[in-house]
C-alpha cells in the first residue's frame, strides 16, 4: 500500500486522526461477533470505543488549534486577507496587506488499488470543518450512548442496537474524515445503511418498517446525484481528491458548466440526506426508531452530511451557482433552503407528538444552514451545525426523559403530557435553556449562528431570504412556545396525570414488550418506539408498561433524589447539552468581537479568494429578528392559553367551525398533499407503470432474447448431436473403422489356423500365382 504526505509530520494527533472512524469501527465488529457474551452486552465496547475516539479528537482539536495559532502568528508563507472566503474564482495578490497567513490541512492518503492512471485509496483530509465535525461527533455520541444504557434497557436487540449506533458514528466520521471523494461516499452509504438499520430497530411493527424503507429509498433517490456528480468531477478533472477537485473548481479556467451541472448533481444528494424540500418528508417519519437514534440522527450525523457536503465541496458549489453575483443570482441552494424552513416551520404547528415537532424542527434549521451557504455565508453556516448539535439533541433527549419517567412511554404533548415543569426540574430546564438557543434568544448559541446567517443573507445582497430568516425566526419561537406550553405547563393528562391507557395497541405492546426482554438483559421491556406505529395513541412501540414495570425500568433511583426525575443516566447527559446550550455560541459571539471559531474553522486559499467579507454586528440589525422572536413567543402563548388552558375560549374548535381555517388545517396536517402526492402520483402513477413496462420489457425483450438463444442453441447442439457427433463422427470414423478393423480381421482369421501343412500349401498356391503373373507379363 502507497502512501502519500502533502507534510511533515503536524503532530501524533494530527497525523493519525484517521484512527478516529476506525476505533469504533472494531468496535462495531467486535460487538457484533462478542457483544452477547459480555456483561453488559457489547454496550460498554460501544461507548468505551466512543470515549476512545473522542480522545483522539480533543488531541487532534487542541493540536490543529496550536497549528493555526503558530501560523497566524507569522510563521506562515501565504497569506489572504482576513474574513475573506477562500473559495471563489479569480487570482489573489501575492501579499495581502493585513492579511492572515495561509494554514494548510494535514493531508494523508494510501493507495491500496491502482490502475494505470488512476488509483484509489483512503486517508484523511483534516482541516477547520474536520476538526470541528469529529469533536462534536464524538463527543455527542458519547453522550447519546450513556444516554442509550438506560433507555433501551432490555431491548430484545439491545446487542444490535449498540453495534449499529457505534458503526452508524463510524460512518459519519469516515465521511468527515475522507481525503476524496470515493472514501466521502463510503461514508455517506455507511450512514445511509445504519439508519434504516435503527429507524427499522422495531421491524415487528409495519410502520417502522415503512417508515425505514421510505428513508432509505427517499435518501437513495438523491444518492444518485452524488454518483452523477462524483464522476462528472472526476470526467472534468480527472481526480477524486478534494483538495485537488477545490482547487481546479477555483481555477478561472474551469468550465462553469461542468461547475454547474456537478452542483446540481451533488445538491441533490444533499436535498435528500439533509431533508430539504421536496425530498423532506422522510425525515419526521424516521422518529420511529428508539429516541436515542432520533437525537444522533438529528443533531450531528446523517442530516447534516448533506451540509457538510456543500461546506467541503464549497467551491464547486460556490462557482456552479455563481453565488459571489449576490442577488443576481437566485441560486438553488438558497431558494430550496429558504422554501424548507417555511415549509418545515408550518407543519410543526399542527404535530400533536412532541418528537415530530423536533423533526420538523431540525427540517427548518437544516433549512437555514443551506441558506447561509446559499448566499455565501459558510462560517455562520457552519457553525450553526455546531450549535444546532446541542440544543438539538438535548431537547430530543429531554423528550425521551419525558417518555421514559412521566408519560408512560407516550410523546403525545396534548394527551399525555401537561404539568411537568416541577415535576422534571432537570428535564424542563434543560428543555427551556434549549429552546431559547433554538429560537435565537440573545445570548444562547443558537442566536450566534442563526442570526449571522440572516444578518449575511442581507449584507451579501440577498434580501428576500433575509426576509425568510426572518419569518422563519418568528415561526420557529412560535412553535416552539406551543410545543412547550403542551408539555410542562396547564394541568396534567393522560399519562402524565398517572391514568393507563388500555387499548389493543397496549396489549399488542404488552406481548411484544415481554417478548423483548430476556433475563440476562438490562431492563427496559419497550425501548421507546416511535409514536408512527401508534399515532392515535401518542405511545411507543415497543414494551407497554407492564413488561417495563415487570422488568424494573422505573425502578432507577431519581437523578440527585430529585421525585420525578429521571434516573442519573438519562439527567446528566441533559444537564451537559443543557450547559453546551448556552455556552457553545461564545466562541464565535460576534457582539463580543469574539471570533475564534472563524479563526479556526474557516478555511483559507493561498492562491485564489473573493472579495466578501462577513457582516459586521449591529445590535440595530439584529433588532427585526429579537423583535419576531418576542412576537412569537407573545401570540403563541396567549392562543396555546386559550386552546388548551381549562378556561372557555372561543379560539377552541375554531377550525371545525370556521372552513377556511379548517381547510388550512386539513392542509398541514396532511403535511402539504406531499405523501399523497408521491404515493399516488410518483410511485403509483409513474414508477409503478415504469416497473411494469421495464418488467415487461426484462421478461418478453431480454429474458426473450436469452431465451431464443438458449432454444437456438438447444437445438443446434441436437442436431450437431446426432448429425455430426453421432452419425459423422462417432458414426463414420470411430464406429466405421473399427467396423473394417472387425471385418477385416474376422476375414483373415481363418488363414491363422496354427496348421503347418495348410501354411505350406498357402506358400505353394501363392508362390504359383506369383510365377503365372511374371510369365503373363512377360508375354
Amino acid at each position: 500500500m502507497l502512501a502519500h504526505e502533502t507534510a511533515a509530520s503536524a503532530g501524533w494527533f494530527l497525523d493519525n486522526a484517521f484512527l478516529i472512524p476506525v476505533i469504533p469501527a472494531v468496535a462495531f465488529a467486535v460487538i457484533i461477533l462478542f457483544g452477547k457474551r459480555l456483561p453488559m452486552k457489547g454496550s460498554e465496547v460501544g461507548i468505551v470505543s466512543m470515549v476512545g475516539a473522542l480522545v483522539l479528537a480533543v488531541g487532534t482539536t487542541y493540536q490543529w488549534i496550536q497549528r493555526v495559532d503558530a501560523v497566524h502568528g507569522g510563521e506562515g508563507e501565504h497569506a489572504v486577507a482576513r474574513g475573506v472566503y477562500g473559495f471563489a474564482r479569480g487570482l489573489l495578490p501575492q501579499a495581502a496587506e493585513g492579511g492572515e497567513p495561509y494554514v494548510e490541512p494535514v493531508i494523508r492518503s494510501w493507495v491500496w488499488w491502482q490502475s494505470g492512471g488512476l488509483e484509489f485509496g483512503l486517508g484523511q483530509h483534516i482541516d477547520g470543518l474536520a476538526v470541528m465535525l469529529l469533536l462534536l461527533v464524538t463527543f455527542i455520541s458519547t453522550l447519546v450512548q450513556i444516554f442509550s444504557l438506560e433507555y433501551v434497557r432490555g431491548d430484545r436487540r439491545y446487542t444490535h442496537f449498540f453495534a449499529s449506533l457505534t458503526l452508524f458514528s463510524a460512518g459519519m466520521l469516515a465521511m468527515v474524515l475522507a481525503e476524496n471523494t470515493v472514501q466521502l461516499i463510503l461514508g455517506w452509504e455507511i450512514m445511509g445503511l445504519c439508519s434504516f438499520l435503527l429507524i427499522g430497530h422495531w421491524w415487528e411493527e409495519q410502520a417502522n418498517s415503512r417508515a425505514a424503507l421510505k428513508a432509505f429509498f427517499t435518501v437513495r433517490v438523491g444518492d444518485m446525484g452524488l454518483l452523477v456528480g462524483v464522476a462528472i468531477l472526476f470526467g472534468a478533472f480527472g481526480t477524486f481528491s478534494i483538495q485537488e477537485t477545490s482547487r481546479i473548481a477555483m481555477d478561472p479556467a474551469t468550465s462553469q458548466t461542468v461547475l454547474l451541472w456537478a452542483a446540481i448533481a451533488l445538491f441533490i444528494a444533499c436535498i435528500g440526506k439533509s431533508g430539504q424540500f421536496p425530498l423532506h418528508t422522510w425525515l419526521p417519519d424516521a422518529m420511529a426508531g428508539p429516541t436515542p437514534v432520533s437525537s444522533l440522527l438529528h443533531s450531528s450525523t446523517m442530516v447534516v452530511a448533506g451540509v457538510f457536503l456543500v461546506a467541503r465541496l464549497y467551491p464547486v458549489f460556490y462557482n456552479g451557482f455563481d453565488i459571489a453575483q449576490n442577488g443576481n443570482s437566485l441560486n438553488f441552494i438558497a431558494v430550496i433552503g429558504g422554501i424548507t424552513i417555511v415549509i418545515a416551520a408550518g407543519l410543526a404547528f399542527v404535530q400533536n407528538d412532541i418528537k415530530k415537532v423536533l423533526a420538523y424542527s431540525t427540517v427548518s434549521q437544516l433549512g437555514y444552514m443551506m441558506m447561509g451557504l446559499g448566499v455565501g455565508a459558510w462560517t455562520p453556516a457552519v457553525f450553526h451545525i455546531f450549535t444546532h448539535a446541542f440544543f438539538k439533541c438535548a431537547l430530543f433527549l429531554c423528550a425521551g426523559s419525558i417518555s421514559h419517567t412521566a408519560s408512560h412511554h407516550s410523546f403525545d404533548m396534548k394527551k399525555d403530557m401537561g404539568g411537568l415543569l416541577k415535576r422534571m426540574p432537570i428535564t424542563s430546564g434543560v428543555w427551556m435553556v434549549s429552546t431559547l438557543a433554538l429560537c435565537g434568544v440573545p445570548f444562547f448559541s443558537g442566536f450566534f449562528s442563526k442570526d449571522e446567517i440572516i444578518d449575511n443573507a442581507e449584507h451579501n445582497g440577498y434580501p428576500i431570504f433575509f426576509v425568510i430568516g426572518l419569518i422563519g425566526a418568528f415561526m420557529t419561537t412560535a412553535y416552539m412556545t406551543r410545543a412547550t406550553y403542551l408539555t410542562f405547563f396547564g394541568s396534567p393528562r393522560g399519562a402524565a396525570a398517572g391514568e393507563h391507557h388500555h387499548d389493543e395497541a397496549h396489549a399488542e405492546e404488552h406481548e411484544l414488550g415481554l417478548a423483548t426482554v430476556g433475563h440476562d438483559a438490562p431492563a427496559d421491556a419497550h425501548a421507546h418506539a416511535d409514536h408512527t406505529a401508534h399515532a392515535a395513541h401518542g405511545h411507543d412501540a415497543h414494551g407497554a408498561h407492564d413488561a417495563h414495570d415487570a422488568h424494573g425500568a422505573h425502578h432507577a433511583k431519581p437523578a440527585f433524589g430529585i421525585a420525578g426525575e429521571s434516573p442519573i443516566l438519562i439527567a446528566a447527559p441533559i444537564a451537559i447539552l443543557g450547559v453546551l446550550a448556552v455556552v457553545s455560541g461564545y466562541i464565535n459571539a460576534a457582539p463580543f468581537h469574539i471570533e475564534k471559531f472563524l479563526e479556526w474553522v474557516e478555511p483559507r486559499a493561498s492562491e485564489f479568494a473573493p472579495a466578501i467579507d462577513h457582516a459586521t454586528f449591529a445590535w440595530s440589525k439584529a433588532m427585526p429578528s429579537i423583535v419576531l422572536v418576542v412576537l412569537g413567543f407573545v401570540v403563541s402563548l396567549a392562543i396555546s392559553r386559550s386552546v388548551f388552558g381549562d378556561a372557555p375560549s372561543k379560539l377552541k374548535g375554531l377550525t371545525e367551525r370556521n372552513a377556511v381555517l379548517g381547510a388550512g388545517h386539513r392542509f398541514l396536517v396532511n403535511k402539504y398533499y406531499l405523501d399523497a402526492l408521491y404515493e399516488n402520483v410518483v410511485v403509483k402513477a409513474v414508477a409503478y407503470p415504469i416497473a411494469q413496462a421495464a418488467y415487461w420489457v426484462n421478461q418478453r425483450v431480454l429474458d426473450g432474447v436469452v431465451n431464443a438463444a438458449g432454444a437456438g442453441g438447444r437445438r443446434t447442439g441436437e442436431w450437431l448431436y446426432k448429425y455430426v457427433d453421432q452419425g459423422a463422427i462417432d458414426g463414420l470414423a470411430v464406429n466405421g473403422s473399427g467396423k473394417a478393423a472387425r471385418g477385416t480381421g474376422g476375414a483373415l482369421r481363418p488363414l491363422q489356423s496354427g496348421k503347418v501343412n495348410q501354411y505350406g500349401a498357402l506358400l505353394f498356391g501363392a508362390a504359383a500365382v506369383g510365377a503365372l503373373v511374371l510369365v503373363i507379363a512377360n508375354i
